[in-house]
């Protein structure tokens, strides 16, 4: 595959107010010191939050459960929970499992997120194994019991990030996650349609995991039955089906599966009469479902927008599409550029675009921590970052110091019930103190 002379470079700049990669190393304090008001310096101790966050989980009331676990998350964003991680790290993984066996659709979705950040901070290893092997019953069980999007959508999400870091064969989890859009029925089985959020989260998931695997592996016709079904989802009316469907062409045709079918079917016909035969029939079929799929393509890169269009989403799929055209006549892929505090993390792949755009979208505010801190998901991209903080430095980012300070922060809520423990123990004990002055004084 070549690459443009005069290359269009996709620029993105996060936290741009954060300059020359001010963030602290506080994933190695016990602490840090917080401003209360201005004036009131006070020890926050973020171990002891998240110790109470995963007790809450043991709590009755769904709703403290949820609370409990949007602390978890925001704290798992915000910082390496590595000390943390050594000590309760079963216990994370057993209360979150039991939320996603028992819980509501909110408390569901917040578990497997928070599954999925467990994953991404202990990174490859042992651990990330455990989390894969203990999780994947449960999740499969819950895809069955549910047929809500946004829950069917967490779950998705939390397999597909559990299996980027902890398997070696991400075949079971992709076959587990196309039966969602794609059912195998038996004889009692209604289907039922996946709404257009249920096709996009599994074909994107499915996506990401493909990037990790040689597709080599594959049989022909597993591969032709997911082609022909990607194809299909480019006609779609929902525009996130369409791009989400154009991005995972993008990475077969990346991969060299299609010509690879295509030469494996032309190669066989050496055979009896009616093997060459079907083998001609199949490399005609692969052959039609290629140029099928560049007509789509051509015609997604140019659709004009319709009413009630979303200008961002139609310029969005214009673009992907064209990307994938100009990569299908011409074997340019699209290069992108990211600003990461003062530091750019470069793609040149699609698979790399593939991996970054779903990591960015499952971090959140906490991708660009974890870009600069997370060793694994440095390893994922190739990615080293200047390191312009001395370990232990108590600076923190403008980022982390809005998200403590604002009132309706999680952590600033879950901090400020904590305080108001503190101050009640501190008041009982001056009461003692303070009586013990009085008397020394009438004495």
């Amino acid at each position: 595959m070549g690459k443009r002379k005069n290359q269009r470079k996709n620029a993105a700049m996060l936290d741009s107010d954060d300059d020359n990669s001010s963030v602290s190393s506080s994933s190695t304090m016990r602490s840090d010191r917080m401003s209360v008001s201005g004036t009131e310096e006070v020890e926050f101790n973020k171990d002891s939050l998240l110790d109470e966050a995963v007790d809450a989980l043991y709590e009755k009331r769904g709703s403290t459960r949820e609370k409990a676990l949007a602390v978890i998350i925001e704290a798992f964003n915000s910082n390496l929970q590595h000390q943390f991680v050594e000590k309760k790290f079963a216990t994370l993984l057993h209360q979150c499992l039991n939320s996603i066996k028992k819980g509501s659709s909110k408390e569901i979705s917040l578990a497997s997120h928070a599954i999925g950040l467990l994953a991404l901070t202990v990174g490859p290893g042992d651990n990330a194994r455990e989390i894969l092997e203990e999780s994947i019953t449960p999740l499969s069980q819950a895809f069955k019991s549910c047929s809500e999007s946004s829950k069917i959508a967490s779950l998705v999400e939390c397999l597909a990030i559990i299996t980027f870091v902890g398997g070696n064969d991400p075949e079971k989890a992709m076959q587990i996650m196309w039966q969602l859009v794609i059912p195998k029925l038996g004889s009692n089985v209604i289907a039922v349609k996946p709404s257009a959020a249920i096709i996009t989260a599994v074909v994107s998931a499915w996506s990401f995991l493909l990037t990790t695997m040689d597709g080599w592996r594959l049989s022909p016709k597993l591969w032709q039955e997911s082609i022909t079904y990607l194809s299909s989802l480019l006609d779609k009316d929902d525009r996130s089906v369409r791009i989400a469907a154009g991005e995972a062409l993008a990475v077969i045709f990346e991969m060299g599966s299609l010509e690879k079918f295509a030469a494996e079917a032309k190669g066989s016909s050496d055979g009896s009469v009616s093997e060459g035969n079907k083998s001609k029939e199949g490399f005609s079929h692969i052959q039609g479902l290629k140029s099928k799929i560049m007509n789509q393509v051509r015609d997604l890169s140019a659709e004009a927008g319709g009413k009630g269009s979303a200008k961002k989403d139609l310029n969005n799929q214009r673009n992907l599409f064209k990307d994938v055209l100009e990569f299908l006549e011409d074997g340019y892929c699209p290069e992108t550029s990211m600003k990461i505090g003062g530091d750019s993390l470069q793609t040149s792949t699609w698979s790399q675009l593939i991996q970054l755009n779903y990591l960015r979208r499952f971090l959140g505010g906490g991708f660009t921590k974890h870009m600069q801190e997370n060793e694994f998901i440095q390893d994922v991209f190739g990615f080293t970052p200047k390191r312009k903080n001395l370990l232990g430095s108590e600076h923190i980012s403008n980022s982390e110091k809005r998200m403590y300070k604002s009132p309706n922060s999680v952590i600033n809520k879950a901090r400020t019930q904590f305080m108001n423990k503190q101050r009640m123990l501190s008041a009982g004990r001056n009461i003692g103190h303070f009586a013990v002055n009085v008397g020394d004084e009438d004495s």
